[in-house]
């Protein structure tokens, strides 16, 4: 298999395990909140690796500007919107609306960036869009009395914001790609990304506004949850990313990586102790389908 594909795929694998970590967290402090802490933090561990490592050396203003809207746009805009998903709809739903940023990416890349799949790769796309589509959208099963399946809130004020947040990575992931390309230290990019989406964060949370506030405190163990939650969604997911993009296709790595609703199955049906619906599980099949044609 491919480097950059695979990346990808640690990128989705990463993200699949911080998403049974943060529900705690963000629902104790709310989206904003959880969000500002959670980036601020990472933005810290990826300035020490960078400094420590010198890798920020080569890098020019030419890049740094399109991170920083990328950044801006795909993690300030993106992450934000999706965690406020998530609180109304729960890791499984807000997932697979999140998840729609892998064809989204894939037409965007194919109409701006001009980056032509062979029809078996359009196949691949589309079939990992409708596995992940089944594989979260589905009947929940024996799961469905946990509060990880519980809908707070307007449910269509949920789904619009997934489907914000989906569009916003995948205009980030586009921005990216051609500084990526170029060979740009992918931990480099990680931190001008998050710490952009950090500053901004900062920014809302100083407002007078009630809902950009903590809404509960933050304790030790929670703090566990949302810097482990960090490290391994924003160090290691965020870097895999990045790192793909440098030498695979827009479309190709978001759809790798928004595979992660598809690897959390296994670890919902740990914590819930119910093993998820049919449905769940043949849309997983399909997602699997669908990975292998875009590899043949």
């Amino acid at each position: 298999m491919p480097v950059y594909e695979l990346a990808a795929i640690g990128a989705a694998i990463s993200w699949a395990v911080t998403g049974l970590m943060v529900a705690p967290p963000l629902n104790r402090l709310g989206a904003f909140a959880f969000n500002f802490y959670r980036q601020s933090f990472t933005a810290l561990v990826l300035a020490l690796i960078v400094g420590i490592g010198g890798l920020w050396h080569g890098s020019t203003w030419a890049q740094v500007g399109p991170l920083i809207l990328s950044g801006f746009i795909g993690i300030f805009v993106g992450d934000t919107v999706l965690f406020a998903a998530v609180a109304r709809l729960g890791p499984r739903r807000g997932g697979a609306l999140f998840a729609l940023n892998a064809p989204m990416a894939a037409i965007l890349g194919w109409v701006v960036l001009g980056e032509n799949l062979r029809p078996v790769g359009w196949l691949g796309v589309a079939l990992c869009a409708v596995g992940v589509g089944m594989a979260v959208l589905g009947r929940p099963g024996r799961s469905g009395d946990h509060s990880f399946e519980a809908v707070r809130g307007h449910i269509g004020t949920g789904v619009l914001l997934g489907l914000i947040a989906a569009l916003a990575q995948a205009v980030g992931s586009l921005i990216a790609r051609p500084v990526m390309e170029q060979g740009f230290d992918p931990f480099t990019g990680s931190m001008i990304r998050v710490t952009t989406a950090a500053f901004f964060l900062s920014l809302l949370c100083a407002l007078p506004i009630r809902v950009v506030k903590p809404q509960g405190k933050l304790d030790l163990r929670l703090f566990v949850l949302l810097a482990g939650s960090g490290v391994v969604a924003m160090v290691i997911g965020m870097s895999l990313l990045l790192f793909a993009l440098q030498g695979g296709k827009v479309g190709i790595v978001s759809t790798l990586s928004a595979l992660s609703p598809v690897f959390i199955l296994p670890g919902l049906w740990i914590i819930t102790g119910a093993r998820p619906s049919a449905t769940s599980w043949a849309g997983a099949v399909i997602a699997m389908i669908g990975m292998a044609l875009i590899f043949s």
